[in-house]
């Protein structure tokens, strides 16, 4: 064993298709190099038992935006912002990512809106700086009725960490929030207490926006989506005819599907199905949507997304064999390992298999819940 290599034994490894109850796993130079069954090579590193699985990949999480504003109207440092996120996802068992960033600006909105420039910047940063335990992309979120939209992504769309677009579009009475009443309570907690003066103007807008400017700014997006040959994401879709636009915009991932009817049309085209991890974890959407396992018993998951707490991402998965029998370990795995890394071209990462990178996580359960105790990125222990 030379000074670079690591072997880790006495572990459960979870791979793509089945788990080794009892195994080791050999990094070296950043990859995979070997894998077996029993006792491990003498010098091995003891995982006393725990589960010894890829690293996970989460493909939407704006949780970035918690720690740039922590408080309404109060903007920490980006870049230590950056800092202390990136540091969240890797305890949480997160070696990649795609942080989710906001590409619009709406009139009279405050907070996050329009600094996806300052945040993609500030990873930059971070990341020239070797300040970062997780490996960062971007996901452009594309508000399609926001007037800027289009120049806004523009700005961004060029830089090579771009993985992932999705196209949403939260003009009130429809995809996720078709009942204004839950959408108005929604902005009443998120907003600082709007009140519902404001929040008629809010809606008005939107309403005009979603008018003017719609239809020809997703003509635009999803072309210069095309155009740099970036994947696309549809968002919250509800109907037969979402189903139908995002198949006629080569939409690659559907995230979060609000009914059953959409989710069975999506996976008829083919379609990715992402849904979010504490929908599983709390039983059911907070917004009063469809719930992850009953598309799970159906068969209809593909991806599990941390959306807004990193942590729901591990829980997810390992509480997916106990909600649905038919899903094994290693099958619930995939859902937040090697079936987004293919989803958005990661091909290098996500299941344990020579010659992948070695980025890995231990997980130790205890009481039925999973603490991450170690974390390698490509070979090198960072958390």
């Amino acid at each position: 064993m030379t000074a670079r290599e690591t072997i880790i034994g006495n572990a459960r490894l979870v791979l793509a298709d089945r788990v080794i109850e009892r195994g080791w796993v050999a990094l070296a130079s950043g990859r995979i190099a070997e894998f077996g069954e029993g006792s491990a090579p003498d010098g091995s590193e003891d995982a006393g038992g725990d589960l010894i699985m890829p690293g996970m990949i989460e493909l939407h999480t704006d949780h970035l935006e918690a720690h740039y504003v922590p408080r309404p109207k109060v903007f920490w440092d980006p870049v230590a912002s950056v800092i202390s996120y990136d540091a969240q996802l890797a305890t949480s068992g997160i070696t990649t990512v795609l942080d989710s960033l906001r590409v619009w600006r709406e009139d009279g909105a405050e907070g996050i809106d329009g600094r996806a420039g300052i945040l993609a910047a500030a990873i930059s940063v971070a990341r020239d700086g070797n300040l970062l335990r997780a490996d960062h992309f971007l996901h452009l979120r594309c508000e399609i009725p926001m007037p800027d939209v289009v120049a806004e992504a523009k700005e961004l769309i060029d830089r090579p960490d771009v993985r992932l677009m999705s196209l949403m579009d939260h003009t009130p009475g429809q995809r996720q929030f078709r009942d204004e009443v839950k959408l108005r309570d929604y902005y009443r907690g998120k907003g600082g207490g709007m009140t519902d003066a404001q929040l008629d103007e809010l809606f008005a807008r939107r309403f005009a926006n979603q008018k003017a400017y719609a239809a020809a700014n997703m003509r635009a997006i999803v072309a210069l989506a095309h155009e740099y040959n970036i994947p696309l994401a549809s968002h919250d879709d509800t109907t037969e005819e979402n189903v139908v636009d995002a198949v006629r915009d080569r939409v690659s991932v559907a995230e979060f599907p609000t009914t059953m009817e959409a989710a069975r049309g999506l996976h008829a085209a083919g379609i990715d199905i992402l849904m979010g991890a504490p929908n599983v974890v709390r039983g059911g959407s907070h917004s009063g949507n469809i719930a992850a396992v009953d598309l799970a018993h159906e068969g209809l998951l593909d991806i599990l997304s941390s959306d807004y707490i990193p942590s729901s991402l591990l829980m997810a998965a390992l509480q997916l064999p106990q909600h649905v029998p038919a899903i094994d370990l290693a099958s619930a795995v995939r859902t937040v390992t090697k079936a987004p890394a293919e989803a958005v071209g990661l091909a290098d990462r996500g299941e344990i298999a020579v010659g992948k990178r070695a980025d890995l996580i231990r997980v130790h359960l205890a009481r039925d819940l999973p603490v991450v105790r170690s974390v390698w990125r490509e070979g090198e222990r960072v958390a």
